[in-house]
């Protein structure tokens, strides 16, 4: 049974060639496997997903360092159309025809995979953390700070990003998008380029967003990383998996060098241009979230 999905949509970022033609593919599956489901895209070249019936693609023009904290602005597109969207990864497939969905009636934020901050950092207070690590931490517990949440630490969640469910909460989603917009370039500028799951938790935490870990029952996707990891456990069979492997694989990661030096160049050039722009705000804000 397909459940008419009216209430609630798809959305996700799509910036680059490889992950339009990624997203492309998502769309089909989409439309194959819950065809009255809207699928929101935002993506440097709209006309991509023209003969796409699907999709509503907006122009966007990255606004980080990275593309990761750009993701708030699809959700919050998304939820112009819809009480509920459910942000995921471009990169991603959905495998099977969509079951109806109840958990999404749930104000708040429900997510496929989250930890409290404590158990995220674990390794931190077992005093085996990476540099890295250590230093998402460091930031992560100032933003916390900044924010008056420092004694609710124990309560806030990280949310693994590549696959969550925003659905309204009286206004309370338009803060946490709010709050997300301000803790995204404290992140960025303090070298933090992949905290999005950090900025997610504390975003929610400060706007009373609730967030819970879901199942999230009649979605079958595929996402690379967490397949891989399946089929270690012997919950998924590698050979059953390997054209969906094999033709991410394909797009993503091309074998042209051409293409891949232009991709690197054109992500280098793109992240100099916002750090300057973001340096610049900075430096003519006075804003408290922005302050280094």
């Amino acid at each position: 049974m397909i459940q008419n999905n009216s209430e609630f949509c798809f959305c996700s970022l799509a910036i680059g060639q490889q992950y339009r033609t990624l997203a492309l593919l998502l769309a089909q599956d989409i439309e194959k496997h819950s065809p009255s489901t809207k699928f929101i895209i935002l993506t440097d070249r709209p006309q991509d997903f023209s003969h796409q019936s699907n999709v509503i693609s907006y122009k966007h023009q990255q606004q980080g360092i990275k593309c990761y904290h750009d993701k708030r602005f699809a959700i919050s597109k998304a939820l112009l159309h819809c009480d509920s969207c459910i942000y995921i990864d471009a990169d991603m497939r959905i495998l099977a025809p969509m079951a109806p969905i109840e958990w999404i009636k749930e104000p708040g934020i429900a997510a496929r995979a989250c930890d409290s901050m404590p158990k995220k950092y674990i390794k931190i207070a077992e005093k085996t953390a990476d540099t890295k690590l250590q230093k998402e931490y460091k930031i992560t517990r100032q933003a916390a700070k900044k924010l008056d949440l420092d004694k609710d630490w124990e309560n806030i969640k990280f949310v693994y990003e590549y696959l969550f469910a925003v659905t309204k909460d009286n206004g309370k989603e338009d803060k946490f998008i709010e709050y997300w917009g301000k803790l995204a370039p404290y992140f960025e500028l303090n070298g933090v380029l992949d905290g999005e799951g950090n900025a997610i938790g504390l975003a929610a935490a400060k706007a009373g967003l609730t967030i819970r870990w879901s199942e999230m029952k009649g979605i079958s996707f595929f996402k690379d990383r967490t397949e891989m990891v399946r089929v270690k456990k012997g919950e998924s069979n590698m050979k059953e998996m390997s054209d969906y492997f094999e033709k991410q694989q394909q797009l993503e990661y091309p074998d042209s060098r051409l293409i891949k030096i232009y991709t690197k160049l054109r992500k280098m050039l793109v992240a100099l241009f916002n750090w300057m722009k973001l340096r610049f705000y900075t430096l003519n804000n006075f804003n408290f979230y922005y302050r280094l």
